[in-house]
């Protein structure tokens, strides 16, 4: 009633000022500050509460008002009221506040009280938009979720930047030391009186102190950060005794205290990182300690761990959640946001406090392992947790462990050391199991310390890396090159039978075969030129010239030149030893294939040196001939045959490469085509082990095309070729097996995907002819469709098979599609009879009736299939109108579909479809053509119902996409682009539209803005009806201003 009070008083959009001289918010003020009695201010509190939450975005009640009039209204109470409320609130809460803490029953006011910090909380975490001036225009594609949330990926922490109008009330006013007194009061309470440190009001105290401790922004002034140190100084002060000393406060949660204060304090630790320098977080606790910051949180972090080494793996204890705020503290100090990823210098405090934490990081893990090594526990936690699963909890102690490198390098060596010696003297007198648990934990550790995770690109020497070792220029001295070459050396061991029958199981392999695949793409061959220019401006140039000296050690120590190429064919041996010696270990496997040799491969100053080695040769005929490599999964196949052709780029002339290539493949194709041969094929076919050969060369092949380079390009369309008649006569016998068609489809879509751009064109008019074939014969079959008279969980999986059929011949449409782009043969398909776009349409008339609605809701198929029909609107508009009612109107339903599909990019595919068609239209209707013709106008669609021509509905659904739904601002270019020519096309529907518009608008001040917003969209920026690249750049503009006009107040909330 009283919200419905205010919103009646409301003008223009915002809070009247009236207001002010009306008893209403006098009320609530003296309520709330209990004139009117304890309850009385409850209900107050309670109702600012639910004031404040319903002028916030995202929480607001839907009203049936414009969206432009709650935006204004949540400006107007940033402005004028969030700051007075804030003041009653914090009034109120020091009303009741000495009565809570001398007496033992003042239940009322603990009610308020906790109320109050509650409401406060809500204040600070308002998403503060006005500047100090209140200029801040409405968002009008804002759907009213918070974006201030960047730190989404740590712990817990949300900045508040309220702006340097709320200073003087939340810094200079003296409310900080009043809660922190409160708690403290709270907690004394607690402890002699028998409360729970996690009743209501304490937990309200916490949050808001914590609130506090994220403060940042304009709020402070330009004084090189005092003020903020004081502020911050004065939390960490009465914080300090929720989580220090760290030994005993871990005793008493042991003993039953709760953990909660311990873990906001460690959230409190990760405010103030966030939001200070290294240098300030440090000095901080230095003004009432004999020491910094870094250092207590490194002696939290170790209290913690060692907490954390004594519960079980599997059950997730207070350790863990404060393990992971500290190492979020950690990641904040040593990467902030706004580093880019420049260097952070800590202070030597901080240095040591690293050094110290990561030693103690290591002797746990450590221990961990060897706690692990006997556990018979089939589900152990431990043992099951995948390298990739440690990743970012490993590359956060990574992150430490370079800050303090001078101690962390040698500690690692040492470790190592240690434990490959226990190995070798021990040999079989003694159970090896808790060691090489240990060396899988050491090798994940050193792997991360030296070297970056690739993530697409060449990862290069980590700085700190680059910035500690200056003083080992000499490579026997140099620590990284120790431990590298004593670790290279451990895995050539694996190499050795009795080695590796002693000590090197599959997990210990793995951990290898991860560590050389991770460390070869930073050291190994590595170019120092482009290692020389990655190195950050931002360090000092004396250090950076030392420094470089010995970095540089270590990549000439690798290189190709020194022992490079030695370490390179160790690698290749160790590879080739986990395919002959560790059969069915899939996931040591997919280690070698996806990420080891994958890597070398990617780099060419290494595949030059690659196919000169005797080792790659004998991994090449392993594979062409051993039968042990064709028990591989299949997609390990897959990958391996791609990296052995890309391999190829490594010799100096083509010829050369692609005998290499013809004498890799050359084998499966022949075999392929022996077994296509069969006269008795159909009764063999269905043998399991006729199936397993057939999706393995399949895989191969597959694998094969898709590493196709120019050099290699001859040899790979050869391969093909070679058994184009083989893979139909395959379709059809294999019509019911939906895995080989799925693979045979994938196999003719990388290779053509890699050769269509290649070919002549009598070579690409065979491809196409083969196409057209392969579509037909898949259509003929009806292999594509879906019986409905199937059970719900066999319809499911029946959509899942067919859906990655369709996909792949919709990827094999866009590949052909691509001839037409770009083309590099020497005569043109024209003359010899071939269009790419008669093809691709055929196609089209294929696969279309198989995709529906409920296929679409696939992602992949349905970008592929959006990005396909976009570019045939784009590139063919022409052919449109060629296609049949039926095939049009599935079209036309797919891109209603796709216009308000949740992904983006597919949205913008569709605008651009529609652009295209509309355009092209309007052009061929004024010259006098036909353009789209009949399907310009209505049409009745496959049931007899007669539907609106395709501008008339697709002017509707885009007006009202624009208006009314939400979607990402950046689809409002692509919107403009389409919507320009449908206005042309159909002037007069988009007046009546206009009209209707303006009528349905009661408030007489909306109707003009709105009248005067849609002549100018129209007409502004001398708009005129000719489609060139000045008028779609003015209509771009002219929608823009007319959506920040009118989106607002249409939107009804």
């Amino acid at each position: 009633f009283c919200l419905g009070f205010a919103m009646q008083h409301a003008e223009a959009g915002m809070i009247s000022p009236q207001l002010r001289k009306r008893p209403f918010f006098h009320q609530i003020k003296q309520a709330s500050l209990g004139i009117h009695g304890i309850h009385v201010q409850f209900i107050g509190i309670n109702f600012l509460e639910s004031l404040v939450s319903e002028f916030s975005p995202s929480t607001l009640s839907a009203m049936g008002l414009p969206r432009e009039f709650h935006d204004l209204c949540r400006r107007s109470l940033e402005l004028d009221y969030l700051k007075v409320f804030y003041c009653w609130t914090r009034d109120a809460a020091l009303s009741v506040a000495d009565k809570i803490t001398e007496s033992d029953s003042a239940v009322n006011e603990v009610k308020v009280c906790t109320a109050a910090l509650r409401l406060i909380l809500q204040i600070l975490n308002w998403e503060f938009q006005c500047n100090s001036n209140g200029k801040k225009g409405v968002n009008v594609f804002s759907s009213g979720i918070r974006h201030d949330t960047a730190l989404s990926n740590r712990t817990e922490c949300i900045l508040v930047q309220p702006g340097p109008g709320w200073r003087d009330i939340l810094i200079s006013s003296g409310d900080i030391a009043w809660l922190l007194n409160l708690y403290t009061a709270l907690r004394l309470k607690c402890s002699h009186e028998g409360f729970s440190i996690d009743c209501p009001i304490a937990v309200s105290a916490r949050k808001l102190i914590l609130q506090y401790c994220s403060l940042t922004g304009t709020i402070f002034p330009s004084d090189n950060g005092q003020l903020q140190e004081h502020h911050l100084l004065q939390l960490l002060s009465g914080i300090i005794p929720w989580m220090d000393p760290p030994d005993l406060v871990s005793k008493q949660i042991e003993c039953g205290k709760s953990e909660s204060e311990m873990l906001d304090g460690c959230r409190a630790l990760l405010a103030m990182a966030t939001v200070t320098s290294p240098t300030m977080f440090n000095q901080l606790l230095k003004s009432i300690r004999p020491f910094g910051t870094f250092t207590l949180l490194s002696t939290l972090m170790c209290e913690v761990i060692k907490v954390l080494s004594t519960k079980d793996p599997e059950e997730e204890t207070w350790s863990w959640e404060a393990r992971d705020i500290l190492l979020d503290a950690w990641t904040a100090l040593l990467m902030p946001l706004d580093s880019a990823g420049g260097i952070v210098l800590l202070p030597p405090e901080g240095v040591d406090a690293a050094a110290t934490l990561f030693a103690y990081i290591v002797e746990s893990e450590l221990k961990a392992a060897s706690a692990s090594a006997f556990n018979d526990d089939a589900d152990s936690d431990y043992l099951h947790t995948s390298i990739s699963a440690m990743d970012e909890r490993l590359s956060s102690y990574a992150l430490i462990g370079r800050v303090a490198i001078d101690v962390a390098i040698p500690l690692l060596t040492r470790h190592c050391t240690e434990r490959f010696s226990r190995l070798h003297q021990g040999g079989g007198s003694f159970d090896p199991t808790e060691t090489l648990e240990e060396l899988y934990s050491l090798l994940l550790i050193t792997g991360h310390v030296l070297a970056d995770e690739g993530e697409g690109e060449t990862p290069l020497v980590p700085i700190a890396i680059q910035r500690h070792i200056a003083d080992f220029v000499e490579p026997d001295k140099n620590p990284v090159v120790i431990l590298c070459s004593s670790i290279i050396r451990f895995a050539e061991q694996s190499l050795n039978p009795e080695s590796r029958s002693s000590y090197f199981s599959p997990r210990l392999m793995e951990a290898i075969i991860w560590f050389l695949a991770r460390w070869s793409q930073t050291y190994l061959m590595s170019p120092e030129e482009s290692q020389d220019s990655s190195y950050s401006s931002k360090a000092d140039n004396r250090h950076q010239v030392q420094s470089t000296g010995s970095w540089r050690t270590v990549l000439r120590y690798f290189n190709e030149y020194d022992h490079g190429k030695t370490v390179l064919d160790i690698i290749i041996r160790v590879a080739i030893a986990t395919f002959m010696y560790y059969p069915g270990e899939k996931f040591l496997q997919g280690l070698t294939c996806y990420q080891l040799l994958h890597a070398l491969v990617r780099q060419k100053n290494i595949c030059v040196h690659l196919v000169t080695l005797e080792s790659w040769s004998k991994l090449a005929i392993a594979f062409a001939n051993e039968k042990m490599l064709f028990m591989l999964n299949g997609s390990h196949q897959k990958s391996l045959a791609q990296t052995l052709v890309l391999s190829a780029t490594g010799f100096r002339d083509s010829e050369s490469a692609n005998q290499y290539v013809r004498n890799l493949m050359g084998h499966m194709t022949t075999y392929l085509v022996e077994i296509s041969s069969k006269n008795d094929l159909k009764r063999v076919a269905e043998q399991p082990d006729i199936i397993l050969s057939v999706t393995c060369l399949l895989e191969r092949l597959r694998g094969a095309a898709s590493a196709s380079e120019p050099r290699m390009q001859k040899s790979i369309y050869e391969m093909g070729f070679s058994i184009l008649n083989s893979t139909l006569i395959l379709l059809e016998v294999y019509k019911h097996e939906s895995a080989v068609i799925y693979l045979l489809l994938k196999f003719v879509v990388e290779w053509v995907e890699g050769q269509i751009t290649y070919l002549e064109a009598q070579e690409t008019t065979v491809v196409i002819d083969y196409c057209m074939r392969l579509l037909q014969l898949y259509s003929s079959h009806n292999i594509g469709k879906i019986s409905l008279s199937l059970s719900s969980s066999l319809l499911s999986d029946a959509k899942t098979e067919k859906y990655k059929d369709l996909r792949a011949l919709l990827q094999l449409l866009s590949s052909l599609c691509s001839k037409d782009l770009v083309d590099f043969s020497s005569d043109s398909l024209e003359a010899h009879g071939t269009s790419i776009s008669q093809v691709v349409f055929y196609g089209l008339h294929i696969v279309t009736p198989l995709i529906s609605l409920e296929l679409l809701k696939y992602p992949k198929l349905c970008r592929d299939y959006f990005s396909l029909l976009s570019h045939m609107l784009e590139v063919y508009p022409e052919m449109v109108g060629q296609l049949n009612n039926e095939a049009f109107s599935h079209i036309l339903e797919t891109l209603e579909f796709g216009l308000h599909h949740q992904d983006s990019e597919v949205v913008n595919m569709c605008l651009r479809a529609l652009r295209a068609l509309a355009s092209y239209h309007y052009k061929e209707t004024a010259s006098g053509k036909m353009g789209l013709g009949s399907h310009a106008s209505s049409l009745r669609n496959p049931k007899g119902e007669l539907q609106e021509g395709i501008f008339s509905r697709f002017l509707r659904t885009t007006l009202q996409l624009l208006l009314f739904e939400d979607y990402s601002p950046d689809l409002v270019g692509a919107a403009a682009d389409a919507l320009f020519p449908l206005i042309l096309c159909e002037q007069g529907l988009y007046q009546k539209l206009g009209n209707e518009l303006i009528e349905r608008q009661a408030n007489q001040t909306f109707k003009s803005r709105l009248t005067i917003a849609l002549q100018s969209l129209t007409s502004s920026n001398q708009l005129s009806c000719t489609l060139d690249r000045m008028n779609y750049q003015r209509f771009r503009k002219n929608l823009t201003d007319f959506l920040i006009e009118v989106r607002g107040l249409l939107r009804i909330v």
